[in-house]
């Protein structure tokens, strides 16, 4: 299925932000041939997914933790990487 117009303008238009997320998130469902559970995630490959809540730090803050969020785990060159995804998990597939 070819990619239509539309949605190559749209990824043009992303900052290097959004681009970054959407290259882990598109990691995951090419890896996507290990099935096996993680303890509070999901696993896509090489890529698991984790939610988890953060304190913002700032004195005062009386809604701390935040979250939960999303972030994605990966190994690269020997060593543990992660990266913010968001609130929401994009839906696979």
């Amino acid at each position: 299925m070819p990619i239509s117009r539309q949605l190559i303008r749209e990824l043009r238009a992303l900052d290097a932000y959004d681009l970054r997320r959407l290259q882990i998130v598109v990691r995951g469902l090419l890896d996507d041939d290990d099935e096996s559970p993680v303890r509070d995630g999901r696993r896509a490959g090489k890529v698991t997914f984790r939610q988890q809540t953060v304190r913002c730090g700032k004195k005062g803050c009386t809604s701390c933790p935040h979250g939960p969020y999303w972030y994605a785990y990966w190994r690269e060159d020997g060593r543990m990487r992660s990266k913010y995804v968001g609130k929401e998990l994009p839906a696979k597939g």
